[in-house]
């Protein structure tokens, strides 16, 4: 099957996330972030070594769960909530990354802490179709 550019970060994006957050395979993972990754996000310290340092730092709790994920040549935005992070709420993101040659090489995000029921003045969750524990 012939898979375009965009379905093919998708997935690369996918794995990633999950080798890193849920599965938390150090080794595997540097086969998807670039050794000169470059960290947009104001609370991550630099580079790769910075994301997994703080990856390493949570509990091992800690579990990715991806949502809406669109691609655009290069770029990909994945929604996704984090949850175990050893925080009172989860955090719902969109991380944006860029992929050259079949790695991440840099990335960007927006973070909130989840509403809960009570919180949401919509009524409606901030991720999936549930609210998060």
């Amino acid at each position: 099957m012939n898979q375009t550019v965009e379905s093919r970060n998708k997935a690369l994006v996918l794995e990633a996330f999950d080798t890193l957050f849920n599965k938390r395979d150090y080794a595997a993972a540097e086969k998807f972030w670039s050794p000169r990754y470059i960290q947009h996000s104001p609370h991550i310290a630099p580079g790769r070594e910075g994301l997994f340092n703080l990856i390493k730092s949570l509990p091992p709790t800690l579990t990715y769960e991806s949502g809406t994920i669109v691609s655009d040549g290069e770029f990909v935005i994945v929604h996704g909530r984090f949850s175990g992070i050893g925080l009172p709420v989860n955090w719902i993101a969109a991380d944006i990354l860029r992929i050259k040659n079949g790695i991440l090489v840099e990335h960007w995000d927006v973070i909130q802490d989840e509403a809960t029921r009570e919180a949401s003045k919509s009524g409606l969750p901030m991720f999936g179709e549930k609210f998060g524990k």
